[in-house]
């Protein structure tokens, strides 16, 4: 299944005072395919959505393990501001997945000026005009849920970088599937690093990742914003095993008055 990225197509300015809240989609209501209002509001949270600068959304499908039972199949905005208000219009393919019954929620990575970032979810809902087919590892996490309300918590990695010098709260897993072109915010996130086979048996060689956008510059650009970079862990482990063959006796013949050589 295909990750598309979708443009905003209209925003509304409201006042906004606090952490994020969806509000809409409402929790077990039928969202429409197309275009797809997502509202929010304050939840007296820390951070404030004041302390807060740009946010990616996805709409997710499945259980509340992205990467195993759940999946984002659309990114809907990349470039959201929290200065435009809080609602943005997005659109939807149909095709993506199918009617899964609250199977759907949606997931707002959103950065803050002091670094880091929160992860915000909201409560599950269906889109029962969606015509796709949703695969059956997504459809049985969907299923598995309690109720519309139980997703994913919420993921505070701005607490912890704000402490200065205190170990990072790990990123969420959803960072590392967005582009590196379209991440915004002090920190960039690096897909996992492939392990290389034992053999070459590829004939026919291609990018495993699309390239970046870039502009070329006439004039001194400033300075880069991002000031790390995170690379998701990698799961790959090995196994070892003792070597039981006998040590070899020392050579006896000419390599033997080699080495002797350079005894002392």
């Amino acid at each position: 299944m295909r990750l598309y990225t979708f443009p905003i197509l209209a925003a509304c300015v409201n006042t906004v005072l606090a952490g994020v809240k969806f509000t809409a989609p409402a929790a077990g209501s039928n969202a429409p395919s197309g275009t797809m209002t997502v509202k929010w509001e304050e939840d007296d949270t820390s951070p404030s959505i004041d302390e807060l600068t740009t946010y990616t959304i996805q709409l997710m499908v499945g259980g509340n393990k992205e990467g195993t039972d759940a999946l984002p199949i659309a990114v809907l905005t990349t470039k959201g501001t929290f200065a435009t208000g809080n609602s943005f219009q997005g659109t939807v393919q149909s095709t993506l997945a199918g009617p899964t019954k609250n199977g759907y929620y949606i997931k707002m990575m959103a950065v803050a000026k002091e670094g880091g970032q929160m992860t915000y979810f909201s409560n599950r809902f269906n889109i029962p005009s969606m015509t796709g087919t949703t695969p059956a590892v997504y459809a049985a996490g969907a299923a598995d849920v309690s109720g519309t309300s139980d997703v994913p918590e919420t993921v505070d990695a701005v607490s912890n970088a704000a402490a200065g010098g205190a170990a990072a709260a790990p990123a969420d897993a959803g960072a590392y599937t967005v582009a590196p072109g379209l991440q915004t915010g002090l920190t960039k996130y690096a897909p996992m690093q492939s392990v290389p086979p034992t053999k070459i048996t590829v004939k026919n060689f291609s990018p495993i990742y699309p390239t970046s956008p870039y502009t070329i510059a006439t004039t001194f650009l400033p300075p880069a914003k991002q000031v790390t970079t995170m690379t998701q862990s990698q799961t790959f482990s090995v196994s070892s095993m003792e070597n039981t063959a006998a040590a070899q006796a020392n050579p006896t013949d000419d390599m033997a008055k080699f080495l002797a050589r350079w005894k002392d």
